[in-house]
């Protein structure tokens, strides 16, 4: 079985603890949904979130998920003039025998627009 990496992001519509935990936990379950995983397949979750959002740490969202096994870590994003705001960003690391090709990466709502390219 292959390590590969899933990327994802959405875009929250205000700073407040419940509704991210809201967004992120839509954003994980379709990674996992569109994907066909299961916690088992996970490896680790990488999340940033921009400097504007601080009610909560988006990996809460993953533990209430009952994803409690797996490595999470929690980082800020640049701060880069002109950037999206209120963006969380997920980069989970899973064991899959999906070719690199055939992952999908999940970008939901406004957060399509950051990366068009392999948004899906």
């Amino acid at each position: 079985m292959a390590v590969r990496a899933v990327r994802g992001a959405v875009q929250l519509e205000r700073d407040e603890a419940g509704h991210m935990d809201e967004q992120v936990s839509e954003l994980l379950t379709a990674i996992l949904e569109r994907n066909g995983l299961t916690t088992e397949e996970l490896i680790s979750i990488w999340f940033t979130a921009t400097p504007d959002l601080h009610s909560d740490f988006p990996a809460a969202a993953a533990r209430k998920l009952g994803i409690v096994d797996v490595p999470l870590i929690c980082a800020q994003e640049l701060d880069i003039e002109g950037a999206m705001p209120r963006v969380v960003r997920v980069l989970a690391h899973i064991e899959s025998d999906l070719p690199r090709a055939e992952i999908a990466h999940v970008y939901l709502g406004a957060a399509g627009a950051l990366r068009k390219d392999i948004a899906q």
